[in-house]
Formats: C-alpha cells, sequence, structure tokens
C-alpha cells in the first residue's frame, strides 16, 4: 500500500510537514527557509498536537537555525512538562498505594507509565490528568477512596434506570489543592460496543518500572487495541496518538495476540486505520503479522481523519461549528462495526434522563419510559423547534 494513497502530505501546512521530517529526523532546513513557512503557526502546531517535548529535543539536534524567542518558549514549556509529570508520577504513586491497601484493583491506562513505557522518559511526552480503569463492581470503593484522598467529582452524571454503566464510561475527580484531575473509568470507551473485560485486561497485565510502589498498566497488546480505538474515536486529531503508537510498533510484542485482541473486539478496521498512518506520516514499516488489518475499509477510515489533520480541528472545544460536528457524528458512526451501528441505534429507544424531565415518573414506573420513548422524543423535538 503506497503512503501517498492515505494521506496528502501537500494538503497539510508547511509547518506540520516540519514538525513530521524532525519527528522522522529529516532535514527541514529548506522548508523552514521558505518564505511560506512561519515560526508562530508551527509553534502553534506543536502545542496543539501535544508534541513540543519531542519537537524540542529534535530541534536542539536538528541542523536548523530556529528564533531564539522560538527555542526558549519551547525549553520552558519542557521543563514545566518535565516537573508536571514528576509530579503526576507521585501522586499516581499516591492513589496505587490507598488502593493497595484496600484491596482494590486498577489499571492505570495513560500518564507518566505510558511516557516512560514508549519513550523512556516521564520527559518526553505530555500529560494534564491520571486515566485509570477499575471493574465496574469496584466502582463505588474506588470513588470512596479517591474522596478520601481529597479529591472531588468534578460532575455528577445524570442517569436513568442504570444507562450510566454502558452510555457513559469515566467520571472525572479534581483535588481542589493541587488541581491535579483524575478521571476513573469502568470502560474504555464510551458505549454500546464490545470491548475486553477488565478480569481480561487485568491477566495481561504489566508492572510499570516507573515508581517503587507497583503500579499496574496494560499489557501491550492491550494498549495497541486502547491506543488505536482511543485515537480514532478523537479522529486522530492530535498527531501524538499516532506517534505513540509509531513508538509501541518498535517494541518487542506478541502482534499476533494484537491482531487478535482487536479483531475479536470489533475494531480490525480501526487497527488497521491507525497502522496505516502511522506508516504514511512516520514511515515506520508494520509488522507482518499484523498487515492484515490493513484493509480497504481501514484505507477509507484513514482517508477520513486526513480531515482532522487538514484543518487542525480541537473537537474538544465545544461547541463545535455544525458542519465540523457533523462530520463527526459521520465519521464516528462510519468507524462501528455492523453490530456495534445496530446496537447504536438501538440505543436511541433506551430511555434518556431528559424524558424524565420532561414526564416525571415515580421511580417505581420509570419502565414506562420504555413505551413511552418514540412520543416523548417527538414531542421534545417538537418544543425545540416552537422555541426556535
Amino acid at each position: 500500500m503506497k503512503r501517498e494513497s492515505v494521506i496528502d502530505k501537500n494538503r497539510l501546512t508547511p509547518e506540520l510537514n516540519v514538525m513530521i521530517d524532525l519527528l522522522n529526523g529529516k532535514d527541514s532546513s529548506k522548508a523552514v527557509n521558505d518564505h511560506a513557512f512561519s515560526w508562530d503557526s508551527f509553534l502553534h502546531h506543536c502545542f496543539h498536537h501535544r508534541l513540543f517535548p519531542l519537537v524540542h529535543t529534535r530541534l536542539k539536534e536538528a541542523a536548523v537555525e530556529v528564533p531564539e524567542r522560538i527555542r526558549q518558549t519551547l525549553a520552558a514549556e519542557y521543563k514545566r512538562n518535565a516537573f508536571n509529570m514528576l509530579f503526576l508520577t507521585s501522586q499516581m504513586e499516591t492513589i496505587s498505594k490507598a488502593f493497595s491497601e484496600r484491596r482494590l484493583r486498577a489499571l492505570f491506562l495513560k500518564g507518566p507509565v505510558l511516557a516512560q513505557d514508549l519513550y523512556g522518559s516521564t520527559s518526553e511526552r505530555t500529560s494534564h490528568d491520571i486515566d485509570l480503569l477499575v471493574e465496574l463492581e469496584d466502582y463505588e470503593k474506588v470513588k470512596e477512596t479517591v474522596l478520601d484522598l481529597g479529591y472531588r467529582e468534578k460532575e455528577f452524571i445524570r442517569t436513568i434506570l442504570g444507562d450510566w454503566k454502558w452510555r457513559h464510561y469515566h467520571t472525572i475527580f479534581i483535588h481542589p489543592k493541587t488541581g491535579v484531575k483524575v478521571e476513573i473509568h469502568w470502560r474504555l470507551h464510551p458505549g454500546p460496543g464490545k470491548e475486553p473485560a477488565f478480569k481480561e485486561l487485568w491477566e495481561r497485565r504489566r508492572t510499570s518500572t516507573l515508581t517503587t510502589h507497583p503500579v499496574y498498566m496494560l499489557s501491550k497488546e492491550d494498549l495497541f487495541y486502547y491506543l488505536s480505538t482511543h485515537g480514532a474515536r478523537h479522529g486522530w486529531s492530535r498527531l501524538r496518538w499516532l506517534f505513540d503508537i509509531r513508538q509501541l510498533i518498535d517494541k518487542e510484542m506478541d502482534w499476533k495476540l494484537a491482531g487478535r485482541i482487536i479483531s475479536a473486539n470489533q475494531a480490525a478496521s480501526t487497527g488497521g486505520q491507525a497502522l496505516l498512518l502511522v506508516s504514511c506520516l512516520f514511515n515506520t514499516h508494520c509488522p507482518t503479522d499484523i498487515h492484515k488489518l490493513k484493509t480497504i475499509r481501514a484505507v477509507k477510515q484513514a482517508k477520513k481523519a486526513a480531515f482532522y489533520m487538514e484543518t487542525m480541528i480541537n473537537i474538544h472545544d465545544e461547541p463545535l461549528a455544525e458542519k465540523i460536528a457533523d462530520y463527526h457524528k459521520q465519521y464516528l458512526f462510519s468507524l462501528m462495526s455492523q453490530r456495534q451501528k445496530l446496537l447504536f441505534t438501538l440505543s436511541f429507544m433506551y430511555p434518556y434522563p431528559e424524558d424524565a424531565d420532561l414526564f416525571h415518573l415515580p421511580k417505581g414506573l420509570h419502565f414506562l419510559y420504555f413505551p413511552l420513548r418514540p412520543f416523548l422524543w417527538f414531542w421534545r423535538k417538537k418544543r425545540k423547534q416552537a422555541l426556535t
């Protein structure tokens, strides 16, 4: 498969191409000296894609004349990030100790453990929070433990008939004194959809080498599944997620097992999408044991992701423009397998908390929201149209 068939680099900005060249160890001096190149725009790309620590390191090694203010900005942010990651490491270890004392199991998904695992240093990758995955049955005990450590729940999930267990996948807690944010996941992704059970992930877990107290993380094979599906869900709008996979490809792992895991969880084309994008942008040759993921569907998905790179969209900046929001909805739907699309469509028949707002029923009669759901949806839509 030709790399150019997935991403047309001519449609990317000169600054983004220079950043990619630096990450690939290529000489980018000619592009930097071009009149169309802007150092301010380059800096903006580095921060948007969360790759400024790596760019800072690569620029020191590259034969490129960099304005002093750009060097100083990158150096200052690199230093700030290094201290932040050290602090997050200490907080992560504190949480892990508290969990161990209460015999609670947790897998740390990203943050310092991922930086150390993929880059060999916590300073080379950014993180703003601590993400951990727990078993759903332990959630209340986990929540109690985090609250006892001084964290406060940021927002409460509105739920009806237990839909929070599958419609949502995490809650956010923030420490009022330190400002550290902790995301407690009971699923890797929002439902409905198939994903590995916690027990399965726990059995394959690894122990991080970063801390003295044991901190557990995903196996490399499960990490490939998680990074691929997480990045795809966000449209690969930040290239750091792709570079993480590029780093993972260099590690020794059981790629046959990785392929079985991602296929069993109906995300084979998503894994293929990730591999195609990494191969195209970062000149990485993927292991032969995983080549079967590069299907025609994966190619189509990879091409759709180009939209986010070309326009440099931050899909976390809500509300999104209507055109972008519509594109993202269609893109997310295209990632789903046929079974996932069916479950997703059927999920609209499951009651929403808004149904209870519109038509109040005693809790013991909440089951009646199932037959009432189509009528309440129509009623709410009519009310919205009347207000506009």
